[in-house]
C-alpha cells in the first residue's frame, strides 16, 4: 500500500511563527536600548531608593590571573541589598589601555560611581576614574595603589613577602599584529600564591583557567593617581603571597584610605566576601552623608 508523504504545511507554519517571534524579540531588544547606559547596569531589579535618592553603581575590577568571576560572592550580596552592579572584563594587556578601556565603561553609567580593584585592577582604577566626578569613592582589594610614575612591577619590589616572581610562567604569544610575553602563575603553584585559603579542588580549577597579564603592560608607569582626589577604602590581606601585605599597607597609609586588615589570601573578595562588602557600603554610605 502506498503511503502518502507527509503535508509540509504544518512545518511552514511553525516556521512562519517562529520567524515572526524572533523579530518581534529583536525588535523588543533594540527598543529598550542597552542595559548598562539606561538603568540598573546589572540586569536586576531597580535599587530600593534611599532618602539622597538611588544607590551608587558598584563597579568591580578585576586584576591579573582572573576574570570577574572572582566577584561572584560580592555581586550577590550587594545586589540583595539593592545595589546596581557592574563587573566588566579586565583586558589585562597594560595599565594604560586597560584604565582607558575601564574609563570608557564608566562613562556609560548614570550616576554616582563606588569603584573597587582587586590586585592589578587596583592600578586600573586609579588611572580609570581621573576626571570622572560620577565616580564618588574608590575600594582596594589587597591591590596595586600607584602613585604618578610608578608600576605595578616596580611596587612589587618594594616590599618582601611577595612568592610571585618566583611563581611565573613567561608564555610568549602573538596575535597577529603584535608580539610579546604573556605572564601565568605556574599551576603547581597557584594554590599556595594566590588562593591558599580556598580549597585545592577550586584552586585547581582557577589555575587552568587563569587569565595572563601582559609582562609589557605590568610595567607601564601610572600617568594619573585618581586616590588623592577621590576618596578611598583599603583591604589588606595579611596573609597575601602575591602582594606583600607590607605594600599594601604602604599605599593605605599614603593615600590616608579607611583600612581594615583581615587574616585573608590574595583573593579577600572570594574568601571573605562579607568584609569586601561591607567595606563597599561604608564607602557608599560615607560618600552619600558627604553630599548633604
Amino acid at each position: 500500500m502506498a503511503v502518502s508523504p507527509p503535508s509540509s504545511r504544518p512545518m511552514r507554519r511553525r516556521i512562519v511563527r517562529v520567524g515572526a517571534l524572533s523579530l518581534a524579540l529583536t525588535a523588543a531588544v533594540f527598543a529598550t536600548g542597552p542595559a548598562v547606559a539606561g538603568g540598573d547596569p546589572s540586569g536586576g531589579e531597580n535599587p530600593e531608593p534611599t532618602s539622597h535618592g538611588a544607590k551608587p553603581t558598584v563597579v568591580l575590577v578585576h586584576g591579573a590571573f582572573a576574570d570577574a568571576s572572582g566577584w561572584n560572592d560580592v555581586v550577590e550580596r550587594l545586589q540583595h541589598q539593592g545595589y546596581p552592579v557592574l563587573a566588566p572584563p579586565n583586558p589585562l594587556r597594560g595599565v594604560l589601555s586597560d584604565s582607558a578601556y575601564v574609563a570608557s565603561i564608566l562613562k556609560s553609567v548614570k550616576g554616582p560611581i563606588v569603584l573597587a580593584g582587586h590586585s592589578y585592577g587596583g592600578a586600573v582604577i586609579s588611572q580609570a576614574a581621573a576626571g570622572n566626578e560620577n565616580v564618588k569613592a574608590l575600594v582596594y582589594v589587597s591591590a596595586f595603589m600607584p602613585d604618578v610614575g610608578e608600576n605595578p612591577a616596580a611596587l612589587s619590589t618594594k616590599f618582601t613577602g611577595s612568592d610571585l616572581g618566583t611563581a611565573l610562567r613567561p608564555v610568549p604569544y602573538t596575535d597577529g599584529t603584535t608580539s610579546g610575553t604573556d605572564l601565568y602563575i605556574q599551576n603547581e603553584k597557584f594554590h599556595a600564591v594566590f588562593a591558599a585559603d580556598l580549597p585545592e579542588a577550586q584552586t585547581r580549577i582557577m589555575a587552568v583557567e587563569q587569565r595572563p597579564v601582559a609582562q609589557a603592560g605590568f610595567a607601564q608607569n601610572a600617568t594619573a593617581a585618581a586616590w588623592k582626589t577621590i576618596p578611598s577604602w583599603f583591604i589588606v590581606a595579611k596573609n597575601d603571597k602575591a602582594i606583600a601585605p607590607d605594600l599594601e599597607r604602604f599605599e593605605a597609609e599614603r593615600a590616608k584610605s579607611h583600612t581594615v586588615e583581615i587574616d585573608s589570601s590574595h583573593v579577600a573578595m572570594m574568601s571573605h566576601p562579607d568584609v569586601v562588602v561591607d567595606q563597599i557600603r561604608s564607602a557608599a554610605h560615607a560618600t552619600a552623608e558627604s553630599a548633604k
